[in-house]
């Protein structure tokens, strides 16, 4: 029965995360690297595997950028070993212990960082996502229920061999990862609700998958289900880059959370910054949907709906609002953003300074494209994910998001009096 197999990897997973909670930095690094290893040297064996899924998908009629984000080569590969690597020379935060401090009794109080425990992650198409999500949840100290979409089953089996082969060789635990091979969807019904044997739930894919996940889990879940960011140009912006920012956080790339879906102006430079942005926009084939000020500026922009506010476009389409100033802005972002990121360009350090302030999202910016709300641009080396919601980490996660904290507490014989 399904209920009893998933049962089954939900009990060898807790066994396993017990495991990994006392395993050193040294341990998980050399599992990481094996991982690594094993990848490049089962290259070919990965690509055959993938061979299996871009056909299926071919024959079911998946489009070209659905198959280019299922496609394995080896320099895919290669980048998915690189990654893993990176994973491992990161700074281990688990263990970590911060703000121990004498109180009046005499004890010391502090914080240490420890795993979630088991991290069930839910993902659509990309087979990447099974190596580095089993790398984060590793050097974390969290055990992986990886549960990917049917359209990658051959593809994520074969790379859950080369993990397997990783953990043995540093003598870890085999459950410490584990793939679910079922592409029944009653899978992902059971995973969400075993509140005994899973931490926490990690969707990544589409908005429908993320909104079902959210809507039926009884285990927390870290998500993020729209990235509507906005760049808002302030009056007191230095135009060229205000002009560098707002084109690189639409144009560098459509299909990302990251990317901007409206541009708010200021309506004292509106008539300088907008032309000219325009014409970018235009050579870059992004279609152009404004308020009724823009189109003013803009004759030729096509009339924004109430619609356009609310639109993850994650398409070569942008909204314009001509705002009064940086209260209209945070205002419009406020009722409108799905607190992702969101930024100003402004030379005026006060107003920035209020926007950083007010803007409640989970990351907000300065003088900075949107496209940069990213774990590895953060520094954070790699992300499972982004959160915009508050509890309980927000913004891109990565080894950090992964643990939470507990006090830890210092005495020699104390009692309390």
């Amino acid at each position: 029965m399904l209920q009893d197999y998933m049962l089954d990897v939900g009990r060898r997973a807790k066994a396993a995360a017990r495991q990994l909670s006392r395993t050193d930095t040294g341990a998980k690094n050399a599992a990481l690297r094996a991982i690594a290893a094993a990848l490049e040297e089962q290259a070919p064996a990965l690509v055959s595997a993938n061979a299996k899924d871009l056909q299926v998908g071919k024959d079911n009629g998946l489009d070209a950028a659905m198959l280019d984000r299922l496609m394995l080569s080896e320099p895919r590969i290669a980048l998915m070993a690189e990654g893993l690597r990176q994973i491992a020379a990161l700074a281990d935060p688990v263990g970590e212990i911060t703000g121990l401090k004498y109180q009046p009794s005499g004890i010391q109080v502090g914080h240490m960082r420890v795993p979630l425990g088991v991290i069930g992650i839910i993902y659509e198409s990309r087979p990447n996502v099974t190596a580095d999500s089993a790398g984060l949840c590793l050097k974390s100290g969290n055990a992986a229920i990886l549960r990917g979409g049917s359209e990658a089953i051959h593809s994520n089996k074969a790379i859950a061999a080369c993990i397997q082969m990783g953990l043995s060789n540093a003598g870890l635990p085999a459950d410490a990862v584990q793939v679910v091979e079922t592409t029944d969807r009653v899978a992902v019904g059971e995973l969400i609700r075993m509140r005994e044997y899973v931490d926490v739930i990690v969707p990544r894919g589409g908005k429908s998958l993320i909104e079902r996940v959210s809507r039926e889990a009884l285990v927390p879940v870290i998500k993020h289900l729209d990235g509507i960011c906005h760049v808002y140009i302030d009056d007191k912006a230095d135009l060229n880059k205000a002009i560098k920012v707002a084109y690189n956080a639409k144009t560098q790339r459509y299909g990302t959370c990251n990317t901007m879906e409206t541009l708010l102006v200021a309506d004292g430079i509106a008539a300088r910054v907008l032309p000219e942005l325009a014409q970018l926009y235009q050579a870059a084939g992004v279609e152009l949907r404004g308020c009724s000020r823009t189109r003013d500026i803009l004759p030729g922009c096509v009339a924004a709906t109430e619609e356009d506010w609310k639109t993850e476009y994650l398409a070569p389409i942008l909204s314009i609002r001509v705002v009064a100033g940086l209260d209209e802005a945070i205002d419009h972002i406020q009722t409108y953003s799905s607190a992702h990121t969101d930024s100003i360009v402004t030379e005026d350090f006060t107003r920035a300074r209020r926007f950083l302030r007010e803007v409640d999202s989970g990351s907000v910016m300065v003088n900075a494209s949107t496209r940069l709300a990213d774990g590895f641009e953060y520094g954070l080396g790699a992300e499972i994910g982004i959160s915009n919601d508050k509890l309980h980490v927000r913004g891109p996660v990565g080894l950090e998001g992964l643990t939470s904290q507990k006090f830890v507490v210092l005495g020699d014989g104390h009692v309390r009096k």
